[in-house]
């Protein structure tokens, strides 16, 4: 079993009239996700749900992976429910432009391999820093990085929300993966954007040094999230290298 320590927590927020966002994590499997579903009501519940159903059957075994297996799993989850979200949209048209993004991070030995597709985090605190792992896949984001826009006003950019990559929204599904080694006390922090659309990397960061334990670190991100409007559903999965 493994010795990493793991906590999720997903709240509605204060706005939304239903929950979208979807987690798993598996201390025995050693891997966890969050999804963020995106096409409106019950349509996007049902996309996030899919994405977690998918790795669940994926990772279903308790053999010890090695890198290789791993990262053919993290990849075979994102194709899996890709195909599987398509297929729902195909039996019912009315669902069309349903999707989610998702983070998945399985471990294996003394490293991890990270996919990544749309506008939901992983970032990882080490030796007292948090750094982002991931880049959004948002227009925004692409304008930024090709020197269109400053860095500035992504925040606040009408069309931050615009995503250009997500499960199950084209035939084709192109994953960021990466992989690297873990380190003792690292803490690693998977995340829909309803949490950083609310509150600085700089607060999370605080949050994530405190003394509390990673479920209060959990609660106190989404409290925090809250307290700065909740504008979306906010989904947190915490996993502590011992």
């Amino acid at each position: 079993m493994s010795t990493k320590v793991f906590a999720g927590k997903t709240d509605i927020g204060l706005r939304r009239q239903n929950n979208e966002d979807a987690f798993f994590i598996s201390p025995e499997l050693e891997f966890c996700l969050a999804a963020d579903g995106m096409g409106g009501v019950a349509a996007g519940e049902i996309a996030s749900q899919i994405f977690v159903e998918t790795a669940r059957e994926i990772f279903s075994d308790h053999g010890n992976r090695s890198e290789k297996d791993t990262l053919y799993r993290v990849q075979k989850a994102y194709c899996t429910a890709n195909e599987k979200i398509l297929e729902h949209v195909r039996v019912h048209p009315d669902h069309r432009g349903m999707g989610c993004t998702a983070e998945l991070l399985a471990f294996f030995e003394n490293g991890f391999i990270l996919g990544h597709v749309g506008d939901s985090r992983t970032y990882r605190l080490r030796n007292g820093l948090l750094e982002k792992l991931t880049q959004d896949h948002t227009i925004v984001q692409q304008q930024f990085q090709e020197g269109l826009i400053s860095e500035n006003r992504i925040k606040d950019h009408p069309m931050r929300h615009l995503i250009w990559r997500a499960v199950g929204i084209k035939d084709e599904l192109t994953i960021d993966l990466l992989t690297g080694k873990t380190c003792a006390a690292d803490l690693f922090l998977l995340c829909s954007d309803g949490l950083t659309d609310m509150i600085e990397d700089d607060l999370i960061q605080d949050i994530l040094c405190g003394g509390a334990n990673i479920s209060r670190k959990a609660e106190a991100l989404i409290e925090s999230a809250k307290a700065a409007g909740g504008l979306d559903n906010i989904t947190v999965v915490l996993v502590a290298v011992p």
